[in-house]
């Protein structure tokens, strides 16, 4: 079985890796790391909770030097949660490394992101609007960029950003290693990576395997009138530690989050209309288990890695199969047994069908009395 020592990564960062509980290589670390320490520019198609972020940050983390005053290292993240979580995620590793890290996304006092760019400023991770912003102000120079990142590439190109990507590009050093990271990796995303890289190296993460493992998944069979009543008593029947409410959109996810909380559940709802300042407070108090029970949109959860959830809950039924597979895989992280909840009216018969296809599983149905 290999081990993150056979990747030649240093004793420090081996070291942090071990105090977090950190082990055993995910199959995108396994096939990933080495390619990166050794300079290719790399394409990996893997889901959301695979592990990829350490998948680019710990041969990123090797091959940058806190002694080269430019910044070396550039991630470009589609929303300001991710950028929030890779931030925090490197930071971890930083105690090793004593790199100097700018968390660059809109929302955030551009004052004090200006104030630190009169410094050293080794590591980057932005958001698109706001590196642009950065660029355009000639605060953030990246003609000497070793690495690029484009993290959640398919989300990026989805939201629209695919312009603001090819600007950022055009910024950077043409000698930089690129790295491509998307949960699927379409005919944009091909064409876009192709473009700007140089024989870059696949690497393909099966999705069965992630969807799967270590979740228990039931469908519970419900009519619209009853939803509510069933995910109550379903609640109070299960009491998770830590566990997210999907809801299909932002009216839906406000009326829920009234709902349970008048009848006394510690909840808080998460979505693009709630102030960044805010949803920032929400995720805090849920990753510290002061909330019990998130209630979210599939846009706000996208690229949440939260350990401790134990549960999902699917209120309303997911668009699509990857839709699906991206809720439930929340949960049942490393190495830890999930639930998931599907609620399933008869109007959704379709969508559940073709789920099922999708995921090669007939999910057990439940009625709750």
């Amino acid at each position: 079985m290999i081990n993150f020592k056979e990747f030649g990564l240093s004793d420090d960062i081996l070291n942090i890796l071990k105090n977090q509980g950190i082990t055993k290589p995910t199959p995108i670390q396994e096939q990933s790391i080495t390619l990166i320490k050794n300079g290719n520019d790399v394409i990996a198609e893997a889901q959301t909770g695979t592990g990829k972020t350490l998948a680019f940050l710990l041969p990123m983390f090797e091959n940058m030097s806190p002694n080269m005053n430019m910044v070396q290292g550039l991630i470009v993240t589609p929303t300001r949660e991710l950028a929030i979580q890779i931030t925090e995620e490197a930071m971890k590793l930083n105690n090793a490394k004593g790199l100097n890290i700018l968390a660059a996304y809109g929302g955030k006092d551009i004052g004090s992101q200006l104030k630190k760019l009169q410094g050293s400023v080794h590591l980057v991770i932005a958001t698109p609007g706001r590196l642009l912003d950065h660029i355009s102000r000639n605060t953030i120079n990246l003609s000497n960029l070793k690495t690029l990142v484009l993290d959640e590439a398919d989300q990026m190109l989805y939201m629209g950003f695919k312009n603001e990507v090819e600007k950022i590009i055009k910024h950077t050093s043409s000698k930089r290693q690129t790295l491509c990271f998307s949960a699927t990796m379409n005919s944009q995303v091909k064409k876009l990576a192709y473009r700007y890289m140089n024989d870059p190296r696949v690497v393909t993460i099966e999705k069965e395997e992630i969807t799967l493992k270590n979740i228990n998944q039931v469908v519970i069979e419900t009519t619209d009138r009853r939803k509510q009543d069933d995910l109550c008593k379903i609640l109070d029947r299960d009491n998770p530690f830590m566990a997210i409410i999907f809801c299909r959109t932002k009216r839906r996810v406000d009326n829920l989050e009234i709902a349970l909380y008048q009848k006394g559940y510690n909840c808080q709802k998460i979505h693009s209309d709630i102030p960044q300042g805010k949803r920032e407070r929400i995720m805090k108090s849920f990753k510290n288990t002061d909330i019990q029970y998130l209630i979210a949109t599939d846009v706000a959860a996208r690229g949440l890695d939260i350990s401790g959830v134990s549960h999902i809950y699917n209120y309303d039924m997911p668009e699509n199969t990857e839709s699906y597979i991206h809720r439930i895989g929340r949960t049942g992280r490393a190495g830890e047994e999930g639930y998931a909840y599907l609620f399933a009216a008869p109007k959704d018969k379709r969508t559940l069908d073709l789920i099922e296809s999708e995921i090669k599983m007939n999910i057990p149905r439940i009625n709750i009395e």
